[in-house]
């Protein structure tokens, strides 16, 4: 109605020389660009050997964990079942299996295996544990060392955990 459009110009992308003064372009400049590759770099730097060492805790946590889980879980099922279990921890293979034996009287061994062979650590490094260990799980809760002792170090990517466990089962776990 009666109004007029006036011709808008649109700011170049190049420098354009006026008189002297020349209108700048917008853009980073080779020096900037060097700071933030800098600072990205060092950032680097410092983050990965952090994800690598929390990575490498986070895996020995996990064998400590699934080691200490069976060896409850075999003492439960000695107190459950009502015969003796035992666990066999082997340092050679870094394994260990679980072995019950059913008959009465336990004098009277005819230890079965329960499941196959399982690895210390799941990962391509193996954990290892410091001797070969065989732990005996009585119907009561008592739990005896009939070959090692009832502690032993667990070791993964050259980081040590001592699992002691007593003779009613506790299990304490060291660095």
């Amino acid at each position: 109605m009666g109004k007029t459009v006036k011709n808008c110009s649109v700011p170049l992308s190049r420098p354009v020389l006026s008189g002297r003064a020349a209108i700048r372009v917008r853009g980073f400049t080779a020096v900037e660009l060097m700071v933030v590759l800098t600072i990205i770099i060092l950032g680097s730097v410092i983050a990965v050997p952090l994800v690598q060492n929390a990575s490498r805790t986070y895996r020995v946590r996990s064998a400590v964990v699934s080691l200490t889980g069976a060896i409850q879980a075999t003492r439960y099922q000695a107190i459950s079942n009502g015969f003796q279990y035992r666990l066999a921890m082997s340092k050679a293979n870094s394994n260990y299996q679980v072995q019950q034996n059913p008959c009465l009287p336990p004098a009277a061994a005819c230890w079965a295996n329960v499941g196959g062979t399982i690895p210390l650590s799941g990962s391509s490094v193996p954990a290892t544990i410091n001797q070969d260990t065989v732990l005996l799980f009585h119907p009561s809760g008592q739990v005896q060392a009939t070959t090692g002792a009832q502690n032993m170090t667990l070791t993964y990517a050259g980081v040590p955990e001592v699992i002691t466990v007593s003779n009613y089962g506790n299990i304490n776990v060291s660095p």
